[in-house]
């Protein structure tokens, strides 16, 4: 449903008409990631609602990376972080079933609430396809795992989760988009979001980037890490309070699989926090991949590492994250920009992404063709140029990535094996945090953000579980006012 509204412009002074769409939805929702398609799974099973969601990117069945087949050729709107599904389409789709990690929703829901969303979302998953086993130690093995990371100065967070692979994932998640379409919900695909429209403090819709204006009384956006930078222009245009998060810059580290087997066989994913004693930070393991692959991610003109595992077919190796997690403090207000100028430091150095011998970093030398192609572990990502990460990581950084290995292998022994590679730079950005209340709604009244582009969540889970909390918020509004417009039976009389 439509209206067409005429406008008059001046160009080049002579007076021309153009036609501009106004389409009018009851929600429109900005980013087909878990956030968003979540998000819209509530809300389409509400009758006589029309809802909108819109995503910049292709379809999941579109989406190709010529990176994971050559290099990255810098496409105009990335395949890894955008398009259906969002950035983690394409990563090995682990579903952490526990509120302790994966973001900060349970600070705004509770942490009761947010273990009874995890459930929920957990539900959906299932019921699209994910995996149904559930990964995870008994206690006792639990309790000794956790013992023996004490002993090395660790801490070890015991948790159940279920693993999809990257393999599979495309096809969970166009189930869902068909679901979507089966219950009505309108899905446009390549199409960004210009501007989110707002007067006196209440959303009246979003401009799109074809000059359609869609108005709605309620407006969910989940922009994903690659649209946060839009979401904080926009924040500030309309005077959304606005706090920085934790930038987590580190390495990718990849040993034989055999070495991470006593953690990954009865955990999965083992995530393990340190804190190094020159420095103090806060070092941790993220996105623990066992018989995987190290692959990229692009982040606007930056080439960034990560990894992931499938669910069938398995390699010799087991990658993981070494991450640093850095909070700045006035006047330093940019921490996404200080991590794009690392990695983009490694990018011009390596063209691209950089890997290392652990034994030539701790040497003081660079690694070479010759010396990685001598090492017993051959790296999963042929297209990486060997090189110095000392060259790249600040002082404080690589103090804290070697002695959190060096801690690690008390734990794990072998993982500080001269021979062990690292990629850099890996670099995590939980975009600025917009001021929301409970239900994720911002001061904006009907405008609710959500997911890892709010800096609210950081994982599948949680961002799932947002779309379902501000979701569930706008559904309650509609029911209040479809209650005002009910008659109230008063003064009237019935005959018998």
């Amino acid at each position: 449903m439509y209206t067409v509204v005429r406008e008059h412009t001046s160009l080049d002074a002579t007076r021309r008409e153009r036609q501009q769409v106004t389409e009018h939805y009851d929600a429109v929702i900005v980013g087909a990631g878990p956030a968003g398609i979540f998000a819209a799974l509530e809300l389409g099973t509400r009758p006589g609602r029309s809802v909108l969601l819109v995503e910049k990117g292709r379809g999941i069945e579109k989406r190709h990376c010529p990176a994971r087949e050559t290099h990255c050729v810098g496409c105009t709107s990335c395949d890894i972080t955008t398009g259906w599904g969002g950035a983690g389409a394409f990563s090995d789709g682990k579903l952490t079933l526990t509120g302790e990690v994966g973001g900060w929703l349970g600070e705004f829901v509770g942490h009761e609430a947010l273990s009874a969303l995890l459930a929920d979302a957990d539900r959906l998953w299932l019921k699209y396809g994910a995996d149904v086993t559930v990964h995870g130690p008994d206690p006792s093995v639990a309790e000794e795992l956790v013992q023996r990371a004490s002993v090395a100065g660790m801490q070890l967070l015991p948790m159940h989760l279920r693993h999809i692979g990257t393999d599979r994932s495309p096809a969970v998640l166009q189930a869902m988009r068909e679901h979507l379409e089966g219950m009505g919900v309108h899905i446009r695909m390549r199409t960004g979001v210009v501007s989110i429209r707002a007067q006196d403090g209440t959303v009246q819709g979003v401009e799109l980037d074809d000059g359609t204006l869609v108005d709605a009384d309620a407006v969910i956006v989940a922009p994903g890490r690659e649209g946060a930078e839009w979401l904080s222009e926009q924040a500030e245009g309309l005077d959304i309070e606005l706090s920085n998060n934790a930038v987590d810059i580190g390495v990718r580290v990849e040993v034989p699989a055999h070495i991470m087997e006593p953690v990954t066989t009865p955990l999965y994913e083992a995530k393990l926090i340190h804190y190094p004693p020159t420095f103090q930070d806060r070092v941790r393991t993220f996105c623990m991949n066992p018989y995987g692959e190290v692959t990229t991610e692009l982040y606007g003109d930056i080439v960034t590492v990560n990894g992931h595992s499938y669910a069938a077919d398995r390699t010799q190796y087991t990658n993981f994250a070494v991450l640093v997690s850095q909070t700045f403090t006035h006047p330093f207000r940019e921490p996404i920009t200080y991590g794009r100028s690392i990695a983009k430091l490694a990018n011009l150095l390596g063209e691209g992404i950089l890997v290392q011998r652990l034994g030539d970093l701790r040497s003081g030398r660079r690694s070479t063709q010759q010396r990685i192609a001598s090492s017993s572990v051959r790296p999963t990502m042929p297209s990486a140029t060997p090189g110095d990460l000392a060259c790249v990581l600040p002082y404080r950084h690589l103090t804290d990535v070697l002695e959190f290995i060096g801690a690690m292998d008390a734990f794990v022994p072998g993982v500080a094996s001269p021979d062990t590679l690292l990629y850099g730079v890996e670099v995590k950005f939980y975009s600025s945090r917009l001021d929301v209340d409970r239900n994720l709604m911002t001061r904006v009244n009907g405008l609710y953000a959500i997911g890892d582009g709010a800096g609210i969540t950081r994982g599948l889970m949680q961002s799932s579980a947002s779309g379902l909390v501000a979701a569930r918020a706008v559904v309650r509004t509609w029911e209040a006012a479809a209650n005002r417009r009910k008659p109230s039976g008063r003064g009237s009389q019935s005959v018998g």
